[in-house]
């Protein structure tokens, strides 16, 4: 065994002993939440940048309905605004179908003879192979056939609801949103992030906004803990489905 190899062992059983420890740490344990401080929606909630924010407020305006506080009557309650929270609802109902089929067939045929030239045939007949002649010099044929045919079906559907946070006011008015949400049932936990690009006019007057309104929104469900864990391939068969060529 070479120095290589030895190495490439040695490297190979270091990582597979660190992802086992990875796991022994958490048996027995439920998968921990992710802290709302370290969110990105924590940060623009500090540090927030509403027009109104650090202006002095009369006390004529704490008394009179016009204020333009969130406890106003009159007060916009949408999300316009770096830290402002807002509703994102995901109903998602997709369905797509597509079949199609092609076909293609042709078919060629050549024949070519001299049976009289100036007598060269005849005297050619006598020269050439039994069998052989001028008269039959070229005889041929060729055929082909294609057909294929495909068939794609496929359904999506998710129905959630996710409050999301402004976290930035682009310079043209729109709004940068983030969402995560994380739900820990047992020894599973679900977490749902949602992020995009919004429009103030298209949120709703009860603060919600559907997600087929959102520009480049990013939608993720999934989760962490034991089944999900399950549900993933081992190490050395996800380095073995990359190494071998069959």
């Amino acid at each position: 065994m070479t120095r290589k190899t030895r190495f490439l062992l040695l490297g190979t059983a270091l990582l597979l002993g660190l992802g086992a420890c990875s796991r022994a740490a958490n048996i027995g344990q439920t998968p921990r939440l992710s802290r709302a401080e370290d969110s990105a929606e924590f940060r623009a909630m500090v540090a927030s940048d509403s027009m109104y924010d650090g202006l002095p407020q009369r006390a004529t305006q704490s008394a009179s309905l016009w204020t333009t506080a969130q406890n106003s009557l009159v007060a916009e309650r949408r999300a316009s605004a770096r830290g402002d929270i807002l509703t994102v609802v995901i109903e998602i109902d997709d369905r797509a179908e597509m079949q199609n089929t092609s076909g293609r067939s042709r078919s060629a045929s050549d024949k070519v003879g001299i049976p009289a030239l100036a007598g060269l045939p005849q005297r050619a007949a006598e020269i050439l192979p039994e069998g052989a002649g001028l008269d039959e010099l070229v005889d041929a044929k060729s055929a082909s056939a294609y057909k294929g045919s495909g068939n794609i079906s496929r359904r999506d559907k998710l129905t959630l609801r996710v409050a999301a946070t402004v976290v930035e006011r682009l310079p043209n008015g729109v709004l940068r949103i983030e969402g995560t949400q994380e739900v820990r049932v047992n020894f599973e936990v679900r977490v749902l992030t949602v992020s995009g690009f919004v429009r103030p006019a298209d949120i709703a007057r009860r603060n919600e906004i559907a997600y087929d309104r959102i520009a480049g929104a990013r939608i993720s469900y999934g989760g962490r803990g034991q089944i999900s864990d399950v549900q993933q391939p081992r190490y050395g068969q996800q380095i073995a489905d990359i190494v071998m060529p069959y």
